[in-house]
């Protein structure tokens, strides 16, 4: 007979036999998947034969998710990573080399210009920054020289500018270059951009996908033979999603419809309210009639999406002052929570870049972003209009005295508008 040890060992590692299926994909929570004999590991190992060998080349609970999320998006394959970052840097890395040039829009998050100058500019690929929505200018740059890939957001952060991706994928391809989106701040739900002509989507799925603040993870999704070239990347390169984190994002993928729903309707209201408020300058949300882009929105998007920004005409101070005086936001990073979230870009998300990058990209110093949760629109209206009245008080008038605003009570109706 074994000894206690080697008994102990088989004894608690021997899965069950399951003949039902069960209704949520397990947590495939091992390293290792032992194989029939060395032909069968060998063939696993070199993609020769489907299966698992080690968890950083795949996991079934990791393969579950991405395979639903590329579903969703319309496309023949995902691969999902720790992060949103890990899967932005993996697909860049699968599609250019040093001398190769990318083309990105101006309005881009702040850690992937980070990325895109710092990493990727240190490995000789350069980028020029262009405004998505000057198209004579994207073609001029595209017809500079030659491009690997034209790089844009479909909701840009932090600025809510929206990519007409149709056209843009037309372009990119007639100058020989690649569309790549992030597609975080609409999710699947709003727009799928692999059906509008896109290469490859990436998103946080950490936001939206994932939806509660409490799990860390990205996605990736296009072709097989694209998607192949991604997975070849975060082989060597190791950003390999956690299985207990890829259950968490399929559990948040299973509401991400109702939530969006929820975010966009709210967020409608809550953007519609602010606009022409006293000492609010504008208001950047797809729904309203004044976004720049709100035709290319209503073509693209199925809604307006949760997130917005809007300009407070006092700059730095009295942003800060409205995001101290909120009681219902959490004063924290991140988006696409339960929770609503309010930042100050230049300070946060964006405090990478200098003030004359900060204003190409069209980001004022009184510009604030707000992802809107799941919370009561009632509640976040009079938690707004107190801010307002706080960022009013530090925000001098032209008449140079400084003055609180007028109270901002709530318009009839605005409840109406989301429970309707």
């Amino acid at each position: 007979m074994s000894g206690f040890s080697t008994r102990a060992i088989r004894a608690a590692t021997q899965a069950p036999r399951v003949d039902q299926r069960p209704n949520s994909v397990p947590i495939y929570q091992s390293v290792t998947f032992s194989s029939a004999d060395a032909d069968e590991l060998g063939e696993v190992l070199t993609d020769k034969r489907s299966g698992y060998a080690y968890a950083r080349i795949g996991n079934p609970t990791d393969e579950s998710l991405a395979a639903a999320i590329a579903e969703l998006h319309g496309a023949e394959a995902g691969f999902v990573f720790a992060s949103g970052m890990a899967a932005i840097h993996a697909s860049l890395l699968s599609l250019v080399r040093a001398g190769d040039r990318i083309v990105c829009t101006q309005a881009v998050y702040g850690s992937t210009r980070s990325l895109l100058v710092n990493v990727l500019g240190g490995l000789g690929v350069r980028t020029t920054f262009v405004d998505p929505t000057d198209i004579e200018a994207i073609e001029a740059a595209l017809e500079a020289e030659p491009t690997r890939v034209l790089y844009v957001e479909t909701i840009s952060n932090p600025t809510i500018v929206v990519s007409d991706l149709a056209v843009l994928a037309g372009l990119a391809h007639r100058h020989g270059a690649l569309l790549v989106v992030d597609n975080t701040f609409a999710s699947a739900y709003l727009c799928r951009p692999i059906e509008l002509g896109a290469d490859l989507v990436v998103e946080s799925a950490t936001k939206y996908i994932g939806g509660h603040s409490d799990v860390l993870a990205g996605v990736t999704v296009g072709s097989r033979e694209r998607i192949a070239r991604v997975r070849a990347i975060q082989t060597d390169t190791g950003a390999s999603l956690a299985p207990l984190a890829a259950f968490l994002v399929l559990r948040g993928l299973t509401t991400l419809a109702i939530r969006m729903q929820r975010h966009a309707a709210t967020a409608a209201s809550l953007a519609g309210w602010l606009e022409g408020r006293p000492g609010v300058a504008r208001v950047f949300h797809p729904s309203l009639a004044s976004h720049p882009q709100a035709e290319t929105a209503r073509r693209q998007l199925r809604l307006g999406g949760g997130m917005f920004a809007f300009e407070l005409t006092g700059g730095r101070e009295a942003g800060r002052a409205f995001i101290d005086a909120l009681t219902i936001p959490e004063r924290t990073a991140s988006l696409g929570s339960i929770h609503t979230i309010v930042v100050h870009p230049p300070s946060t998300t964006h405090r990478q870049l200098s003030d004359g990058d900060l204003a190409a990209a069209g980001i004022a110093p009184g510009l604030l972003r707000c992802s809107v949760g799941l919370e009561d629109l009632d509640d976040l209206v009079a938690d707004f209009g107190h801010a307002l009245d706080a960022a009013g008080a530090v925000t001098p008038p032209l008449g140079g005295e400084r003055v609180a605003a007028p109270p901002t009570p709530a318009p009839a109706g605005t409840t109406a508008a989301v429970r309707g």
